[in-house]
């Protein structure tokens, strides 16, 4: 009978292997909130007659396209129209037999061929119908809604998201230039931020505990090793052995500034020895690269100083989540040492493998320990806010990664999507001080403004436009009414300061592009869109890496995008 590989050589699972790149982004836990996860894609609110400046749709169909890749659990498709010869030319998600059918169930029937695991519908009915059932939106772990679009429509979906905590990315893509917003709920802790692996690193070297301290006084004469020895001392307990040295000689101080690091550095690069064939050694040049980057007092970052100061982590109550609780934990112990739980991680190093092996044990230990003393505290917390019998409890694999990446949390706190409108006062004055910045592409959201002014107008004011009138959009006087309102707005603002000519051009050359375009999309602009709204989506979903805070814009033409906190 065969017997059964061991877990570490079993081969991997067939999804494992589907799935192999991504779980190396995200591991097993963000895959599990990916396919956990339903999208809601608004592609357009309303029936559109011949005159009504139809959204394509393409960026969000490309955005969908790019979550059902990697797995997400379902979507729906909520898009009113049917698909028009002008689909044809830039969606890849229909063909010519689609023409006069609905595009929501064509684009639906396309992508549910890219991922068998995938689930997803569609609804023809405008997004404010399904609204008035309410137990429709709370399905959707995220809403896409493709630009132009009623305002007053982006209003209820937004306003409604928000009251339910639902994250909501709004998508613009006309012509070569794109933007898109995100608004997150107004609180959004991450605790997979994912900072670089050298900043992960936690070696506590200025207040090393006992069995560290222990195993540097082991190599505390290193005149007497012999070469092999002295070459293979892992740099860390090079760098404890130097500043115990170096406190010795400065009253109990450790380097503090720059000068003293750099004469610090000295000390160690002195202790290497260069009587041997390679002329030095590779564990002393790695104990000299690190003294600036490991050698500081330990401090709390201001970042999660704050999160422990907020009101959600100070007062915890029966319906506190998961993040909060184990914040508070860590708050109590950071209380008690001073410190935040060691991570436990240990960079690579020249060392001979018992050496390294044993200094590793030491801190993947130590890092134990202080998991088991938040667990602790975490778990009495639990039975006096939820009880003794609570059905649920904390996984412990999550209070793990929780205090692995401690010192780099963040709780984002979300904004509203926004448009340039008499009471945002604060989209305003940023896009004022942006303005002041001949680099920047804040021209090109004001341009997108105008544009979603025009189609308000004309779906408010032309709901059964009879099919004699001109185009709306090719009436250049309507694009003249809207740059001057928006611009009229600009100036009321704060100091009452007239825009100079050099910036009305500005705005004048990119709206431009906007009318040009026609409200219409260029394929390759929208595919590019929808990758980069495709990336701030997974961030939402799987609650990993720092998500968009909160506007992007890019301009196709130069191969350029910046971000605004809009």
């Amino acid at each position: 009978m065969t017997e059964s590989l061991p877990a570490q050589l079993a081969a991997p699972s067939s999804k494992e292997r589907k799935y192999d790149r991504q779980l190396r982004l995200w591991a097993a836990s963000g895959q599990q909130a990916l396919e956990s996860s339903r999208i809601l894609l608004v592609n357009s609110d309303g029936p559109l007659d011949s005159n009504n400046p139809a959204v394509s749709g393409v960026a969000g169909v490309e955005t969908l396209k790019n979550l059902v890749l990697p797995g997400v659990g379902g979507f729906t498709i909520v898009d009113p129209a049917v698909v028009t010869e002008s689909d044809l030319g830039v969606n890849f998600f229909v063909e010519e037999e689609s023409l006069g059918k609905s595009r929501a169930e064509e684009t639906c029937k396309f992508l549910l061929e890219l991922n068998p695991d995938v689930e997803g519908d569609f609804s023809s009915k405008p997004i404010l119908d399904l609204l008035q059932d309410a137990s429709f939106l709370p399905r959707y772990k995220l809403i896409i809604v493709t630009a132009p679009i009623r305002r007053s429509t982006l209003r209820t979906i937004c306003d409604t998201a928000q009251q339910l905590s639902i994250p909501v990315i709004y998508t613009h893509s006309v012509g070569f230039y794109a933007a898109f917003s995100l608004q997150l709920p107004s609180i959004f802790p991450i605790v997979e931020t994912h900072p670089s692996p050298e900043s992960m690193q936690d070696l506590r070297l200025t207040n090393p505990w006992p069995e560290l301290a222990a195993l540097a006084d082991q190599v505390k004469d290193l005149d007497a090793l012999d070469d092999l020895q002295h070459g293979h001392v892992p740099y860390v307990l090079l760098l404890l052995h130097y500043l115990q040295k170096w406190r010795d000689e400065h009253e109990g101080r450790y380097p503090e500034n720059y000068k003293e690091k750099s004469a610090f550095r000295d000390l160690v690069r002195q202790g290497a020895r260069t009587n041997n064939p390679e002329g030095g050694e590779e564990n002393f040049d790695e104990a000299v690269a690190a003294v600036l980057k490991s050698v500081s007092p330990w401090s709390l970052s201001s970042g999660v100083r704050d999160i422990f100061n907020m009101d959600q982590c100070l007062n915890l109550n029966a319906a506190s989540g998961n993040f909060w609780i184990i914040a508070n934990a860590i708050k109590a112990f950071h209380a008690a040492h001073g410190v935040l739980p060691v991570p436990g991680s240990l960079p690579d190093m020249k060392a001979q493998s018992a050496d390294y092996i044993r200094l590793q044990n030491i801190y993947k230990s130590k890092a134990r320990r202080d998991l088991a003393e938040v667990v602790a505290t975490v778990r009495t917390t639990e039975n006096q806010l939820r009880g003794p019998l609570v059905v649920s409890p904390i996984a412990e694999k999550e209070i793990e990664i929780f205090c692995k990446n401690a010192a780099h949390v963040k709780v984002l706190q979300g904004r509203s999507i926004p448009h340039i409108q008499p009471d945002a006062v604060h989209t305003l004055e940023a896009v004022r001080q942006s303005l002041e910045n001949p680099e920047s592409l804040v021209p090109i959201f004001i341009a997108l403004q105008a544009l979603d002014a025009l189609v308000t107008q004309y779906q408010e004011t032309h709901p059964a436009a009879p099919s004699s009138s001109p185009p709306f959009l090719d009436d250049p006087n309507n694009w003249s009414r809207a740059l001057s309102h928006i611009i009229s707005l600009l100036e009321s603002y704060g100091q009452q300061l007239a825009l100079d000519d050099t910036i009305r051009t500005r705005i004048s050359n990119a709206l431009e592009e906007v009318k040009r375009a026609g409200g219409g999309e260029l394929h390759n602009i929208s595919s590019l869109v929808g990758g980069l709204v495709a990336q701030e989506a997974l961030k939402v979903l799987t609650r990993q890496y720092v998500a968009l805070d909160n506007t992007f814009v890019f301009d196709g033409i130069g191969s350029v995008g910046e971000m605004f906190r809009l």
